[in-house]
């Protein structure tokens, strides 16, 4: 919004970025289809579009329904199935958000040392644009490798995040796409669930 007064960084009408005071379903809603949906469509693979794409959200109170009839509707354009889901709650170790994605970007962030809101938010825009495929592909390894310590925990999480040393598995080109899970483990919690 235009600035009101004349100060020592700006002169009166100058376009200031301000913050929102308060996030609520509609803002929420907007910043998805204004700006997440053009910007999934934008890098998604044309050959690929066919596949449905997930968005996971946890459970804050603006975030919207996944049935939401305005998302549905921008969000099946141009031949796209996007869809919403919530994180399942109380478990930060199964959203991948928490348990990689924001510490990677984070540290990204943190190198540019921003002082304002517009200094802030081209820090994220930039630290998002330089975080690799591989760091984003390590956080996916890492949130399988949870899934499987809490299978081995018959649902709880009295675990260690593990670690398969990813680093050396890339330099000697054996890391794997997606972690396995043994049949006897699935069979083990098929029973623990029917009990």
């Amino acid at each position: 919004e235009p600035a009101k007064r004349n100060s020592k960084n700006r002169v009166a009408g100058t376009l200031e970025t301000k913050p929102i005071l308060s996030v609520t379903k509609e803002v929420y809603r907007r910043c998805l289809i204004d700006n997440v949906l053009p910007a999934i469509r934008a890098k998604w693979p044309q050959s690929d579009v066919i596949s449905p794409i997930f968005i996971q959200q946890d459970n804050a109170k603006p975030h919207i329904d996944p049935m939401d009839v305005e998302f549905i509707e921008a969000a099946t354009r141009e031949g796209f199935d996007i869809r919403l889901s919530f994180q399942p709650p109380n478990s930060p170790d199964m959203n991948v958000l928490d348990l990689g994605y924001f510490r990677a970007i984070q540290s990204l962030q943190h190198q540019e040392a921003p002082n304002s809101i517009d200094e802030l938010i081209f820090a994220v825009e930039k630290s998002f644009d330089e975080l690799s495929s591989e760091s984003l592909n390590n956080v996916f390894l890492t949130l399988q490798l949870c899934m499987l310590e809490v299978m081995k925990n018959c649902g709880g999480n009295n675990y260690k995040v593990p670690h398969i040393g990813k680093q050396r598995l890339i330099r000697d080109g054996n890391l794997p796409l997606q972690i396995g899970c043994d049949k006897e483990l699935i069979d083990k919690i098929i029973h623990y669930l029917q009990a």
